[in-house]
């Protein structure tokens, strides 16, 4: 079966970014890339900031953070008033967590697919608490009723004080259905935190429409913000409940101010994050959205078919709509962390290649992304050569 075509080039959006041209960049899921427009106005923000850090701290500054939270909050369509700012997902899901009471006979629910560092996070909290972590195992093939009935059958009523999920999983890019999930849970009375990592960006984002107790989404992803750009949504019963990580000057004047104002943080991120907004919006986003999911398509399409994987084994839990793209690698390959995390190194110090390689479920996986910044032949280049690095055991 051929390979359908890849979706037409957007004419000049490489030169948006500063990447380097002697290697592919295939995964923008990991840290993102910053448009140079986005950089300069960072770094014009970084030499206001030097020229008097005094002014730039004590001058204004609580209302720059407040203008950009609600420009991203707007984007995002979700409640400017319960929006704050923070540095990445991981971060938000900790503040949750460690504002949530948990205690000895408390549970937190997530699947199998969560992202590493946080179920890190969970695991620590419950230790600390005396409380336990339980995931559901959620098969990849899945359909969106089988995902909710699995949830449905996983809640203890009583027991589970939080929920959390992916809308896109980081390790297997399936795309959840987060809202019906959502329903499920409030039906029982379980609140629920939607890890949206990957959402901001890649997907038409109505964060209120979801219904979350909680929802942290990144901007530095899909967004092209500077890294250290997030957002945590709380809905108004909880906001009161939300404690910073680290209490500073703004703790008094509550949420959402009390999360953001950390002393001597660089806040120059957040302050750039509208010039990254505004890249996507002047390329067009549902223009971009549309071609990176292509191309995360075509790319998968490629790279299955040079490892001999037939078409039909090829997951594609996310739909359409989702820039990130499995291939399964051969049996026994990179089935470890440890050893997922070699062959990655692997291909880019030979191919001079950046993609995610995941161990997930006992087998090794290969996550390929779609970007603006991407061509075709950087796949196609990465089919040719890739089986015969994997030969080489």
């Amino acid at each position: 079966m051929s390979v359908p075509p890849p979706p037409e080039p957007i004419t000049g959006a490489r030169l948006l970014f500063s990447l380097d041209p002697a290697v592919s960049h295939l995964n923008h899921g990991a840290f993102g890339a910053v448009p140079i427009v986005a950089q300069r106005a960072q770094q014009r923000l970084r030499d206001e900031m030097e020229a008097d850090p005094l002014r730039f701290f004590t001058q204004g500054l609580a209302d720059r953070v407040a203008h950009t939270r609600r420009h991203l909050a707007n984007f995002l369509g979700a409640d400017p008033d319960g929006t704050t700012l923070t540095t990445n997902t991981t971060t938000g899901v900790a503040v949750v967590l460690q504002s949530l009471g948990l205690r000895a006979g408390d549970e937190v629910l997530t699947t199998d697919h969560g992202y590493g560092a946080v179920d890190l996070s969970i695991r620590r909290e419950c230790r600390r608490t005396g409380a336990t972590h339980r995931a559901l195992r959620v098969p990849l093939t899945a359909t969106d009723e089988q995902v909710v009935q699995i949830v449905r059958d996983g809640l203890r009523p009583g027991r589970t004080r939080l929920l959390v999920v992916d809308q896109i999983t980081s390790a297997t890019a399936r795309l959840f259905p987060v809202a019906a999930i959502v329903g499920v849970a409030g039906e029982h009375g379980v609140p629920v935190l939607v890890d949206a990592a990957h959402a901001p960006g890649m997907l038409p984002a109505s964060v209120s429409s979801i219904g979350a107790d909680f929802w942290v989404g990144n901007l530095h992803k899909w967004g092209y913000a500077p890294r250290g750009t997030a957002v945590l949504v709380v809905t108004p019963r909880w906001r009161d409940r939300i404690e910073p990580l680290v209490v500073s000057w703004e703790q008094e004047s509550g949420f959402p101010a009390r999360l953001e104002w950390q002393g001597t943080s660089d806040y120059t991120a957040w302050l750039s994050a509208p010039a990254g907004l505004y890249t996507l919006r002047s390329l067009g986003v549902d223009r971009v959205r549309a071609h990176n999911a292509g191309l995360a398509a075509y790319g998968q399409r490629v790279v299955g078919d040079a490892l001999g994987v037939p078409p039909t084994d090829l997951p594609d839990p996310g739909g359409p709509a989702v820039a990130m793209r499995l291939v399964p690698l051969p049996a026994g390959l990179a089935t470890t962390l440890d050893g997922a995390r070699a062959l990655q190194t692997r291909i880019a110090e030979r191919l001079a290649t950046q993609v995610a390689i995941m161990a997930w479920d006992g087998r090794g996986w290969l996550r390929l992304c779609g970007q603006v910044y991407n061509a075709p032949e950087e796949y196609q280049r990465l089919a040719v050569r890739l089986p015969g690095l994997l030969a080489q055991r």
